[in-house]
């Protein structure tokens, strides 16, 4: 069985249009497994009773960022092994740097292309 009938995935943006485009671009990934969150804390409430095995989550949102999603992944016991996924349009060194201090594993800048979300998530997780 291939790892994309496999994985579990779950999408964290505040803006529905952005959690549409990344769920279409795992579903012509064939990833079948997805779950969406509207912002950090709608994130680790579902994480809590439904664990994945990836965080696609958007930087800036309200109530808890992209980053601080992560700080509490990397902190929680269950969590801390999740691989993380930053997207953000704000692709600055600073972000960056602070994302790969905290345990990130990969980001994409926005806008993005579907084979560019594909080859991000096969950096951290291997071939689809």
């Amino acid at each position: 069985m291939a790892l994309r009938d496999q994985i579990r995935i779950m999408v964290v943006d505040d803006m529905s249009t952005s959690r549409g485009l990344i769920t279409q671009a795992l579903d012509a990934c064939g990833v079948q497994h997805v779950s969406t969150a509207e912002d950090g804390s709608d994130a680790l409430r579902i994480l809590a009773r439904a664990p994945v095995h990836l965080v696609i989550s958007d930087y800036n949102m309200p109530n808890m960022d992209g980053l601080q999603l992560l700080h509490q992944l990397r902190n929680g016991a269950k969590t801390k092994g999740v691989g993380f996924i930053l997207i953000t349009g704000r692709a600055e060194q600073q972000i960056i740097d602070h994302g790969r201090k905290l345990g990130m594993n990969n980001f994409l800048k926005k806008p993005f292309e579907p084979a560019a979300l594909r080859q991000c998530i096969e950096t951290v997780v291997g071939p689809l």
